[in-house]
């Protein structure tokens, strides 16, 4: 399929570029942008007026639900709403059910999104096996088969020794570790620790619990030099740390979830189990914080952390309800809202969904130069939509936006130069 992407505000932050400007596919591939190169010929035509052409959204977190909680989501319906939501790529964490420790459930992760056809599905290897933290992954393994880096799943490891152990082999075959800084003994509660849940009676998690997880394994990184990635911050001093051994050449990068950049502690009120995330909400000095990290390049990339649930898991008391927000289908709307209210510039959003995470998955995507994968997004930046239980494609329809008003919907999602998803109605 050869498609011409006419008259669009083209935005490529990997290449500096945002100009009205089109752009040729042919082959999978960018082949062109600006001028049609000599010959060109389209199969396809794409008028992109008044729309924003960028490359796809890349998410670093986004639990699929399968293998092993397929009463929650599956492979299918989770990639179809990302298609829809202009995410090309997704990172699915090792914590499925059985465990991604070996190349068996790579290939079945792998097939299942081949016959699904709508996304790309990159997978982090476990650190440990089973994630139990007691013994190492085959961690080279792993990685023949297609892992992109290894993690703890979530499930921080307790037994330093044990961690110092998986990052240095890790390093040995120059994999990034991906990590929850959360300490599993200061982390027994449900919401920020503060005058909030004390006065609702909910137990409190720490800033600590982070804060000293980060600082544990800086020191293991500064004794190594292992890459490691930070996933989910979500507090100030996190953010200050991290900073802190950027300046210093340590090799560590940070993400976080979108929904800890519009959500405080505040959004409790009621017992709202929508808002029962891991890490909890915090402050609105917290979410300030995380905002500026965001503006500054310390946290490096911008992702949904979507955790698809089931009805029931979020009808109970509070401190009783699974945590986690589906978070698909809001992730660009959201973040789009952040260069209307003028805290990020359009440019530097975009490059936070795409060549950011591309760069901390070590991966030639997330932009648009000639010879380039042709993973497009386009999206009409001004239409507005109201977030429904049937304006989410996900299955999970687990999520405190629900009767929010949002602007820019999806227009277009090409995913190697094939039409994915197309906006029927207008």
């Amino acid at each position: 399929m050869r498609i011409a992407i006419r008259g669009g505000r083209l935005i490529d932050p990997a290449h500096g570029i945002d100009a009205l400007l089109d752009l040729f596919i042919a082959g999978g591939r960018i082949i062109g942008i600006g001028p049609a190169p000599d010959g060109f010929a389209a199969n396809r035509e794409i008028d992109a007026r008044d729309r924003i052409v960028c490359p796809g959204l890349i998410d670093l977190c986004a639990r699929l639900r399968e293998p092993g909680q397929e009463h929650k989501a599956t492979i299918a319906s989770e990639t179809r709403a990302a298609a829809a939501a202009g995410i090309t790529t997704l990172v699915c964490p090792p914590d499925t059910d059985p465990v991604i420790d070996e190349p068996a459930v790579v290939e079945f992760i792998r097939r299942r999104v081949k016959a699904a056809g709508q996304s790309r599905v990159l997978t982090l290897g476990a650190l440990t096996h089973r994630l139990r933290g007691e013994r190492l992954a085959e961690m080279a393994a792993l990685k023949d088969a297609g892992c992109v880096g290894v993690s703890d799943g979530g499930r921080p490891l307790v037994n330093t020794l044990v961690l110092r152990r998986a990052l240095e082999y890790a390093a040995t075959f120059d994999l990034t570790v991906f990590l929850t800084p959360l300490d599993p003994w200061l982390s027994h509660g449900v919401a920020h620790e503060g005058q909030v849940a004390t006065r609702m009676g909910l137990a409190g998690i720490p800033a600590a619990a982070e804060t000293g997880a980060i600082a544990r394994d800086l020191e293991l990184v500064r004794d190594i030099g292992v890459r490691v990635h930070f996933g989910r911050l979500s507090n100030a001093r996190a953010v200050q740390l991290v900073a802190r051994a950027q300046a210093e050449g340590l090799p560590v990068t940070a993400d976080v979830a979108v929904h800890h950049l519009h959500l405080t502690e505040m959004d409790l009120a009621g017992f709202d189990s929508q808002c029962h995330v891991q890490p909890p909400l915090r402050g609105l000095r917290d979410k300030d914080a995380l905002q500026a990290g965001l503006a500054s390049g310390a946290l490096g990339a911008l992702c949904s952390d979507h955790q698809p649930h089931e009805p029931d898991a979020k009808q109970a008391p509070f401190g009783d309800t699974e945590p986690g927000i589906s978070g698909l289908d809001t992730l660009l709307a959201l973040s789009l809202r952040l260069a209307r209210d003028e805290v990020l510039k359009l440019p530097v959003v975009l490059e936070r969904l795409t060549w950011g995470p591309a760069q901390i998955l070590g991966l030639d995507s997330g932009h648009l130069g000639i010879g380039a994968v042709a993973d497009v997004c386009i999206f009409d930046p001004e239409t507005d939509w109201r977030v429904t239980t049937d304006t989410l494609r996900s299955r999970g329809q687990n999520s405190p936006f629900i009767g929010w008003e949002l602007q820019g919907q999806i227009v277009y999602t090409l995913l190697e130069g094939r039409v994915v998803y197309e906006r029927t109605t207008p």
